[in-house]
């Protein structure tokens, strides 16, 4: 497998709801993704969007991949920029999902139990005004980590609400 490919599918945060909370689709990947049983989101008269944590998500690779739609076809991280650009290597690459994945993990453990991604659920809690200290804490360093290293405006956007 190359490089490329296995920090994608050793990763996933693109499609877990962490980074993004939809997927646009074209008219014409909308009955295809309705087939292979995908659950679309409708959005009153315009096409219906994916939704994340995509359903196509097993653990932290695509069951779609090669029906995938084109926002996601589209979507290249800074990771994984930095290593088609040789400014990274495969193993520091993996490290950085490893630890964005581990910081991910401490801020779910600091929010109230609930289903959805970490980022997503402490935006939520944010709102409503009843992010614990900790859990601010933990949404701080899993915002600067995505920020630096996948998606500088999810990080902003995990940060500010």
């Amino acid at each position: 497998m190359d490089p490329l490919s296995r920090l994608c599918t050793s990763c996933g945060l693109c499609c877990d709801g962490n980074l993004f909370t939809q997927v646009p689709l074209l008219a014409d990947e909308v009955a295809l993704l309705r087939r292979r049983g995908l659950p679309l989101l409708a959005r009153g008269d315009r096409l219906p969007v994916v939704e994340q944590r995509c359903a196509a998500l097993a653990g932290s690779c695509c069951t779609i991949y090669d029906e995938r739609p084109q926002g996601c076809r589209g979507y290249r991280c800074m990771l994984h920029a930095a290593l088609a650009a040789d400014e990274v290597g495969l193993e520091e690459a993996l490290a950085v999902v490893v630890q964005t994945q581990a910081l991910l993990g401490a801020l779910a453990d600091a929010l109230p139990p609930g289903h959805g991604a970490p980022l997503r659920r402490a935006r939520v809690e944010a709102r409503a005004g009843t992010l614990t200290a900790s859990a601010s804490a933990a949404v701080g360093a899993a915002a600067r980590q995505i920020g630096r290293h996948f998606d500088r405006e999810a990080g902003r956007v995990a940060t500010t609400g």
